[in-house]
């Protein structure tokens, strides 16, 4: 390669006959014509605007989520505009100044880093300890009903939707339950920087609410190193005692795990459960027939994630030039695995753009990732879908909107797919 030909040229030079593009609020509003346009035309989508490339094929997307040897988890990945790149660097800078500036942990290492960070992390999400959790997730999800039952309508996604995960995770992590809605506003600060283009005033506005958010998990690790509970906060903080010349994980190490931990237990259950409940509205065949048979909630809850994946997709860094589907991505560039795309692959799911209870599963969704990186919250967020749509299903009939939409349905985001709201009525069984 040329030493002048640049990174955005070598994308550039990518041969596609599509002219639509990922960062337009509408497509990531309803993507799946545009995921079906490129799966035909275009599988390895050129975004050089921001030295990206887009993989949307299933299988190809298996493939970068599991050599990441080929495509890495660590490091900065891509190169957006002059003035994005200005404003990030702008927010770590305050962050630096103030608090503590992001440093690479779990999501954002490779093997081996990245292993001995998810051990210390998955103690909290073992399949032995899910199980000891479902009969209090049942609770939570019928105590928050019991709340909403008597009016016959909520707003699902503030009543119900960000509670139950927030609550769960807080409680794992030995926060407040009762500080839920700030915790929520944490999180949504944390991931505004990757959703979205910010103002300056948006992107000031947004690292003020994780400085907030910084030192108040600051004066929580403290009290833990004293004072140690039966939460993921004290494992953290005390996960070197007992290994032979291992440190203690430092504040910025610390901080970063909260960060996934935080923006993870909120935003994607929250987007999931919204999804489904959705779905449970426009088609009264599906809520009909799975109130009827409760076992088929498992299912249902499988086919919500494959239909209208909560994670749209994350990104790796190309390590050395690679050629995928007959295109060559180039060393260094921002490889987006689009899980929402490969899950609509019809390659992998007949009719996939149908939503089918009887689906079989020959091919796994990708909701939750593949390989290293495979969602370490998985088995929670399955079992707070299940309780929850088990439940609600329970206790109601006749879910429907209270309104249409009278405008988009999701927020702007390049990385998830969260609802702006989803307003409900009921009537109790």
């Amino acid at each position: 390669m040329a030493a002048d030909v640049s990174l955005s040229d070598r994308i550039s030079d990518m041969k596609c006959p599509v002219d639509h593009t990922m960062l337009d609020p509408a497509v990531q509003d309803s993507p799946w014509d545009f995921y079906e346009e490129l799966h035909e035309s275009c599988p390895v989508f050129p975004m050089p605007e921001i030295g990206a490339v887009m993989v949307t094929k299933y299988d190809d997307v298996r493939f970068v989520l599991t050599h990441p040897e080929l495509f890495s988890s660590s490091g900065k990945s891509g190169k957006g505009s002059y003035a994005k790149e200005q404003m990030s660097r702008r927010y770590q800078e305050i962050l630096r100044e103030r608090g503590w500036g992001h440093v690479e942990t779990l999501q954002r290492t490779d093997p081996p880093d990245h292993t001995a960070y998810r051990r210390l992390v998955a103690k909290a999400f073992l399949p032995k300890r899910i199980r000891e959790m479902t009969p209090h997730i049942d609770d939570v999800c019928n105590e928050l009903i019991d709340g909403l039952i008597e009016a016959g309508e909520c707003e699902f996604h503030l009543d119900f939707a960000m509670p139950l995960p927030g609550t769960i995770i807080a409680e794992e992590l030995g926060l407040d339950k009762t500080d839920i809605h700030r915790f929520n506003r944490w999180a949504s600060a944390m991931l505004a920087m990757a959703m979205r283009p910010l103002t300056e005033e948006q992107m000031l506005e947004a690292v003020e609410t994780e400085l907030e958010a910084q030192h108040h998990l600051a004066a929580e690790f403290e009290r833990r190193r004293t004072d140690p509970q039966h939460d993921l906060i004290s494992t953290l903080v005390h996960a070197h005692e007992g290994e032979d010349g291992a440190e203690p994980l430092t504040v910025a190490e610390l901080q970063n795990l909260m960060h996934q931990l935080v923006t993870g237990g909120f935003e994607t259950t929250t987007s999931a459960l919204n999804h489904g409940m959705w779905l449970l509205t426009r088609r009264p065949d599906v809520q009909e027939r799975v109130r009827a048979d409760l076992s088929l909630v498992p299912t249902f809850v499988e086919e919500v994630l494959r239909y209208e994946s909560p994670v749209a997709g994350l990104v790796r860094r190309a390590t050395q030039d690679v050629e995928l589907n007959g295109a060559v991505i180039p060393q260094g560039a921002m490889v987006m695995a689009r899980y929402q795309a490969a899950n609509r692959d019809v390659e992998a799911f007949e009719n996939a753009d149908d939503f089918d209870l009887d689906r079989t599963r020959d091919h796994q969704h990708l909701a939750f990732g593949v390989g290293p990186h495979f969602c370490v919250g998985a088995a929670l967020a399955r079992q707070e879908l299940v309780s929850a749509f088990t439940v609600w299903l329970r206790r109601t009939s006749n879910i429907e909107l209270a309104r249409s939409f009278d405008g988009p349905v999701h927020e702007p985001s390049f990385m998830l797919f969260p609802m702006i709201e989803l307003p409900i009525r009921f009537a109790p069984a």
